[in-house]
């Protein structure tokens, strides 16, 4: 078993996301995978107030945002949208589009896309660091929760391939996926 930064080569494929190309193991291999677990019950167990009260305001958030339910990915993610990949090699496995996991030293939000297209966004988020996919906030008060707001949708769009629930003004709208996948 192993994880996109510990797979000897050859053991990941890439996932190819509009604009971009994301390795993620082999399904044999991924160990967050999705479950029945209860969300709000998660939340409401995060031990930390101020993380428990982040973590609600982030599901929140992204679920106005994309328009999906919350699920349960592993021990201690919520994901939003579900996401299906496939390789050449026949191999595929499935996803969330966006999610978050309220770790002890980060509230840690996933964006599949990346954070390549989103200077003029991130220049205004507020205090936050970024990996790859990941976007590292120590709490939603230390952002504008509007700019996070139109990253988890543009995010969420592009990802996916259907239009976002919200637009930045807050106007709703139906999620429709694109294509022949959905």
């Amino acid at each position: 078993m192993g994880t996109p930064t510990d797979l000897p080569p050859g053991d990941a494929d890439p996932v190819e996301l509009p604009g971009y190309v994301v390795t993620v193991p082999s399904m044999a291999d991924a160990k967050t995978q999705s479950h029945d677990g209860d969300v709000p019950t998660f939340l409401d167990g995060i031990a930390d107030p101020q993380r428990r009260e982040d973590a609600k305001a982030a599901s929140d958030l992204i679920g106005q945002a994309t328009g999906a339910s919350p699920k349960m990915w592993g021990p201690s993610i919520v994901g939003f949208g579900d996401y299906h990949y496939s390789y050449d090699s026949g191999r595929e496995g499935d996803t969330f589009v966006v999610g978050f996991s309220p770790r002890k030293a980060n509230l840690t939000l996933y964006l599949m896309n990346g954070f390549e297209e989103y200077g003029d966004l991130l220049d205004r988020l507020g205090k936050h660091s970024i990996g790859k996919a990941c976007l590292y906030i120590k709490r939603m008060s230390d952002i504008d929760q509007d700019v996070l707001q139109d990253m988890v949708t543009r995010s969420y769009a592009q990802t996916s391939g259907s239009e976002a629930a919200t637009d930045s003004e807050g106007e709703s709208g139906p999620v429709r996926p694109r294509g022949p996948s959905g």
